[in-house]
């Protein structure tokens, strides 16, 4: 969930030094020197190294601008920039120790725009979050084919990794779905990407954990949204038989539309939470589950559907469950407009 890119330059430059030849650059934005506390953490909470400075740009150029300035400082600098997203790294991997932090979140240009037609596709920058990607997106009838589960990520971050949730076992990562980037390389060139042009650059920026550039734009495929949406999640506790059916549902021919598996500890009272917006199959049953604790196993899963077709749709929802080995009494099951749960989750 970040985007780095380190060691571009070479000519140590001192922590003083950075502010003093940063504040000769001509900027749409802005530089911080002082105010740079929150760049020196991320997400994973392990490790701290403050910068010399962070950049807020406004604009590509002001990105391409930094960049060659630390170019230009010569074949021995350790002067180091790291793109951060919604900082949302383990390890540090959006932090630049004595470098320059560049704050993706700050560039919103150009706007994200929709472009309908027989292959759909948005424009967005690299520091948008997908969250307003899909709201942008929706306003067409239109969504992503494939994104993170959590949505308050940058466009530039997640693919600078892969960006993986239940719609990859179908299309791919979200990696795999991206026709076009603009990127800011090591010397601070700005280029435009594709599989047809400057490929090396494309393919090597896409998961490429900001080493090969910083993408400042994506073009990102986009397909007609669903009207409805059955969500589905079930419960076990036996790792082989959730393991088994996650495969058995990827790999089948006629199946969910979202698959997604993961571990719980019950130590918070999930189970509840999850009742007050999906109903249990059996609401006595799943009331005296003990499950405080305990390490579970759950299935998430979606079916799209149209309002007229709900009869087959639920019919072939329960041919599929009916091949799963879940918990009996812990199904939960809730229809809704699409996304729904999807937004509110992700506020």
């Amino acid at each position: 969930m970040f985007s780095v890119l380190s060691c571009i330059t070479t000519m140590h430059v001192s922590d003083t030094d950075v502010p003093s030849s940063l504040k000769t650059l001509t900027l749409q934005g802005h530089c911080s020197f002082h105010d740079i506390s929150d760049t020196a953490k991320d997400f994973g909470n392990r490790f701290r190294f403050s910068p010399s400075a962070v950049l807020h740009p406004k604009s590509v150029t002001d990105i391409s601008a930094t960049i060659k300035h630390v170019f230009r400082m010569g074949s021995s600098s350790k002067l180091t920039v790291a793109a951060r997203g919604h900082g949302h790294s383990l390890q540090g991997q959006a932090q630049a120790p004595g470098g320059i932090v560049i704050q993706m979140q700050s560039l919103r240009e150009p706007e994200t725009r929709v472009h309908v037609g027989e292959f759909p596709y948005v424009d967005a920058p690299g520091g948008e979050l997908w969250i307003n990607v899909l709201l942008e997106s929706l306003k067409h009838g239109l969504a992503p084919k494939s994104w993170t589960d959590y949505l308050h990520l940058t466009v530039g971050g997640t693919l600078s990794n892969a960006g993986i949730s239940g719609q990859a076992f179908r299309y791919g990562p979200q990696i795999s779905n991206v026709h076009q980037l603009q990127v800011v390389t090591g010397k601070g060139e700005i280029m435009t990407c594709s599989a047809e042009e400057n490929v090396d650059l494309f393919y090597g920026v896409l998961g490429g954990l900001g080493q090969f550039g910083i993408i400042t734009r994506a073009r990102i495929a986009l397909e007609h949204a669903p009207k409805m949406v059955k969500w589905i999640r079930v419960l076990y506790s036996d790792f082989t038989s959730f393991t088994e059916d996650q495969e058995m549902l990827i790999s089948a021919a006629k199946t969910f539309d979202y698959i997604e598996g993961f571990v719980i500890i019950n130590r918070t009272g999930l189970l509840n939470n999850w009742r007050s917006s999906f109903n249990p199959q059996d609401p006595v049953q799943a009331s005296q589950f003990n499950s405080d604790g305990r390490i579970l196993f759950c299935l998430e899963m979606t079916k799209n559907f149209d309002p007229d077709g709900s009869d087959m749709m639920n019919q072939e929802v329960e041919t599929l469950l009916s091949k799963l080995r879940y918990i009996p009494s812990m199904l939960f099951q809730s229809e809704d407009r699409p996304f729904l749960h999807y937004l509110i989750s992700n506020y």
